[in-house]
């Protein structure tokens, strides 16, 4: 069993790697201003989901692939990439509603899902990261290694979905306000598309 004083202090770097600004919060900011505060939270869970696959890969050892393979890093990426630069082009497109007779955009609850999970999972450095950041805190003296790494992933989704659902609780806020005004939506698309375009960027140009 991990030492209860090994999990308080991952559980305090994981909320801390949260909170620090990075594509995952920045999205789910975005997310939540534009369609509220439960798509926030629906792409909250598709990002988490994503952690699952990564805590997986790193159990399994897939993600060393990703650390030696370019090839694989390449692709996974660029993958990425494209798509936050599809959401760009779409917020961009996006035209304001008036507020009577129609309604604010939305998406359905899958596709806000997926777009949480094709957000996570296809960023390698994720990947790397948590290959990197898990062993840290296993010790095979207590174990299997294999059951830490899953508890600790485990630990870090949760800490992950508290600090991803704040942000999108708190985002929703602005969402009401940008619904009250055409100019505001418009001002939001824009800054939603260039935060996306940004973001692909650079994953496009992350190395390993």
């Amino acid at each position: 069993m991990i030492p209860i004083e090994t999990i308080g202090l991952f559980l305090t770097a994981s909320i801390a790697l949260a909170l620090v600004p990075g594509p995952d919060n920045i999205f789910v900011l975005m997310q939540s201003a534009i369609f509220g505060r439960k798509a926030g939270l629906q792409v909250t869970l598709g990002l988490c989901t994503g952690l699952i696959a990564h805590t997986l890969a790193v159990t399994l050892g897939v993600a060393v692939i990703f650390q030696t393979s370019a090839l694989a890093f390449n692709v996974l990426k660029f993958a990425g990439a494209i798509y936050l630069l599809y959401l760009a082009v779409q917020a961009f497109k996006s035209k304001p509603v008036h507020q009577e007779g129609q309604q604010y955009p939305s998406l359905s609850w899958r596709q806000l899902y997926l777009r949480g999970i094709i957000m996570n999972a296809t960023n390698p450095k994720v990947a790397i990261f948590f290959l990197a950041f898990l062993p840290q805190f296993t010790n095979p003296v207590l174990g299997s290694v294999t059951t830490q790494l899953l508890a600790l992933g485990g630990l870090f989704i949760v800490s992950s979905l508290l600090v991803f659902g704040l942000i999108a609780w708190f985002s929703g806020y602005l969402g009401e306000w940008f619904k009250a005004s055409e100019r505001a939506q418009v001002i939001m698309n824009r800054v939603a598309g260039t935060v996306f375009a940004g973001l692909a960027l650079r994953l496009a140009v992350s190395e390993r």
